[in-house]
Parts: C-alpha cells; structure tokens; sequence
C-alpha cells in the first residue's frame, strides 16, 4: 500500500541545476521571454498608446513626447539602474540581470515593425498583458530578469524600508498615472486591466493549472479518519501536535493535500467517519512531490 498517495516513478531531472547545458537554457528562455515581451508590446501596448508600468511604460509615454524609438528609451533608462543596483545591492543579480537589460531593448528594437493586430485598447490590454506576463514568466523560470524599475524598486526597499511589493506599485502607478496625463485617464485605465492581466499571466506561468487543496482536520476519531484517508483515499497524511485553546487538551490535527477532484470525497470521508469533525480546507498552488508534480 502506497501511504504517500499514486506511486511515481523516481527521475533524474533532465537538466541538471547549476550544469553547461542548464545555464544556456536559462538564457534561451530568458531570450524567447523577452522576445514575446517584446512582439506584445510592439504589436498591443505601445502603438495603442498604453502604459502599463515598468521602463517599457514609461519608453511609450516619452515616444508621443519626443518621437525617440522606445527601445533607446528603455537601453537608456536600464542600463543607469541597473550599474546604480550594482553598486548599492551588491552584484548578487549576476551577469543574467544585464544581459536582460540590454537584450530586452535589443528584442523591441528587432519587432518595432511588427503588424498592430487590433486598435480596440481593451483587446490590446489585455493580449498585451498576456504577451507581456508570459514572456515574464519565462523569463523568471530561467531565474533571469529584465532590469528596469523592479531593480529600482529594490532599492527603494532596501533604504525607505517599505515592502518590495509597495514599492513596485509606487513605481508602476507612477507610470500609470504619467500616462493619464499624456494620453488620457482612459488609457490610464487600460494600463491598470493591463497589468493586472500581465501579473495573472506571470502566475499561471510560474505555478501552472494545477491547483490542489490542503485540509487541517481535528477529529476525535483520528484513528478512523487516518484509515479512511490512506487506503479509501490512497492520500498521504501528516499528523501535527497541537492543543485546544480554551482546554489546553492535547490534540491530533491531520493535515492532507488532495487535488481539486478529490476534495469532495475527503469531505464524504470524513464526514462518514465523524459528522462532528473541525475541517479546514485552503487553497494552494503548487505541491512538488509524490502523487502530484514532481521536482524539476
């Protein structure tokens, strides 16, 4: 009987981490990534004059005012902060950090002429921002980056103290804000459904489809509960210490991960059992390991 839940095979990863060939396909992605960037930005976002953050927003609020080509905007912008974050963060971005701030700009100058599929701004926001967040999150599976402002951002939370997280929206709705200025507030809108499309996208990238369940569940059958899980089931449990908070009595909570076509069985299980049962049930979205994805 497997207690860890659906036997898999035990591989090798095919890519060694840290090898020749796993470094040169961390730059392929973060080419290929820079590349969709930059086709989405291109061919949506900037000829439909939106902005939706970042270096690349601001190269596309700066062309309708001085007619320079987005992508000398951006080599021009990148490359300062970068050296800047070089020398205040220390040089733990690595070589992959400046080839992306030079090749990224070198990928929106290559696809300047590429076809405007559409001029209706919220089609183009929101295919942008898809192109724009796969891209990214290519790039990010390949541990690269593209520089520009999330560097800047780092360095505002370095020396103000402020979370990464606010000091990326502070750069990106100063951008956003910018074009509401230059464009017009609805563009600015659009920019806002852009990056929001571009930060989904970069999840599902990173994470995937494969959404599961994780279950806390207090029982004074623990017993039962744990049979039924292991062998009805076929699902892995870990048993946890902890005590109620009002007794102070002594308490078992078992903790199981079940994917989302199983979680109305876990329930008809335990409730079999134990109609009294505390269940607790959260999402979460990656499990790495026996019976689900494995390990890269």
């Amino acid at each position: 009987m497997n207690k860890g839940g659906p036997r898999v095979s035990r591989r090798e990863p095919r890519i060694t981490m840290g090898s020749p060939t796993h470094t040169v396909f961390e730059y392929i992605l973060l080419i290929v990534g820079s590349l969709i960037m930059a086709a989405s930005f291109n061919s949506f976002l900037n000829p439909n004059q939106i902005a939706t953050g970042g270096v690349s927003g601001i190269s596309t609020i700066l062309q309708e005012v001085t007619k320079i080509n987005p992508a000398y905007t951006q080599w021009a912008l990148n490359i300062p902060i970068l050296l800047l974050a070089l020398w205040l963060l220390g040089k733990k971005f690595g070589i992959k950090a400046i080839v992306g701030s030079v090749i990224f700009p070198f990928c929106v100058l290559v696809t300047t002429h590429l076809g405007v599929p559409t001029h209706n701004p919220l089609l183009a926001a929101v295919y942008g921002g898809i192109g724009v967040g796969l891209g990214l999150g290519i790039v990010f599976k390949g541990r690269g980056s593209t520089g520009g402002l999330g560097l800047a951002a780092q360095l505002l939370h370095k020396y103000s103290g402020l979370s990464l997280g606010f000091s990326v929206a502070i750069f990106d709705g100063l951008v956003i804000i910018s074009s509401a200025l230059v464009f017009t507030p609805e563009n600015a809108l659009y920019g806002m459904i852009g990056l929001f499309v571009t930060t989904k996208t970069i999840d599902i990238v990173q994470l995937g489809f494969n959404y599961a369940k994780v279950a806390f569940i207090i029982s004074d059958h623990t017993d039962a509960i744990r049979k039924a899980i292991l062998y009805d089931l076929d699902r892995g449990l870990t048993e946890l210490s902890g005590s109620g908070g009002f007794t102070g009595e002594s308490r078992t909570v078992m903790m199981v991960v079940v994917k989302q076509n199983e979680v109305s069985r876990l329930k008809t299980l335990v409730q079999s059992v134990d109609p009294q049962a505390f269940v607790i049930l959260s999402e979460t979205n990656e499990v790495l390991g026996e019976g689900f994805k494995r390990h890269a």
